[in-house]
């Protein structure tokens, strides 16, 4: 029995591995404790701290430029669309998403993945030129190389209230039904449906990453991982999508490509290169 260090979040198809229900006679898991679970996402990145972990997939991206020892598992933790994490103050002059350019834009890091799924369709799909835009942000950057050249937000602000106050004029990765602030797309559900209907990916926010020393010298264990992930997901079977593997690989190659072209990494990889000989085959 080898026992793991083990960061994932409580999701409902996480839940029969944390309860137990789901078991196994090969590996143990020993879970970390972090919540919310991306506060676990930079001693991963930086210090190896765990065998399995959650993981955002622009994170996992950025470790694969600075070549961080882990690969990729074709398990999704969280997937979601994006278009309601963009919101504006009503005194901003923002009628369009256009009308970002020249505007003061809080994120919380400038590297987070749902700041680069929305700036890519910002860019992609609206025509935003992002270099014109005044990026602000409140975090460094999860993987430490990375030289984040954004305006810093002053120490001890708080990204909503600034957004409030007219500090902001505009924020991405933020959701709230504040009635000091606007939606940058003002029927969500329609812009979700049209994006979806152009592009037929569901934005992958956070998947599943493994050691690469875990993979290169225990192949048994980390097929075993898959296996229980796989295992708790059929559990919660109407509780949360699963992704095929077609509908992961267009989702992480459009993820790869906004990514790539926001200068985050230094191309967009093909998906086969983020997985190793062990983790493909489990595809």
């Amino acid at each position: 029995m080898m026992k793991l260090r083990v960061l994932l979040g409580a999701h409902p198809h996480t839940a029969a591995l944390k309860s137990g229900a789901v078991t196994s006679e090969l590996v143990e898991f020993d879970f970390a404790d972090y919540s919310p679970t991306n506060k676990g996402f930079k001693p991963m990145v930086r210090e190896g701290a765990f065998d399995v972990s959650e993981l955002a997939i622009v994170t996992f991206l950025m470790a694969k430029a600075y070549d961080k020892p882990m690969v990729l598992l074709p398990d999704v933790m969280m997937a979601r669309f994006q278009h309601a994490f963009a919101v504006t103050h009503p005194n901003a002059g923002i009628a369009t998403p256009k009308d970002l350019e020249g505007k003061r834009v809080g994120i919380r890091s400038f590297t987070t993945t749902t700041g680069a799924w929305l700036r890519g369709i910002l860019a992609n799909d609206y025509g935003v030129d992002l270099e014109k835009i005044d990026w602000v942000t409140f975090e460094d950057p999860h993987v430490a190389e990375y030289i984040d050249t954004t305006t810093k937000a002053p120490a001890g602000k708080q990204i909503l209230p600034m957004l409030f106050d007219g500090e902001l004029d505009a924020v991405l990765g933020e959701k709230t039904d504040d009635p000091r602030v606007k939606q940058l797309f003002p029927d969500v559900a329609a812009e979700e449906k049209a994006w979806f209907a152009g592009h037929s990916v569901v934005p992958v926010n956070h998947i599943t990453v493994v050691s690469r020393d875990l993979s290169e010298k225990h192949p048994e264990i980390v097929r075993e991982v898959h296996r229980m992930l796989q295992a708790s997901r059929v559990l919660a079977v109407g509780k949360s999508p699963a992704f095929n593997d077609d509908e992961l690989t267009r989702s992480i190659e459009l993820i790869t490509k906004y990514t790539a072209e926001q200068g985050l990494i230094p191309r967009a990889y093909a998906v086969d290169e983020l997985y190793d000989d062990v983790t493909r085959a489990l595809r």
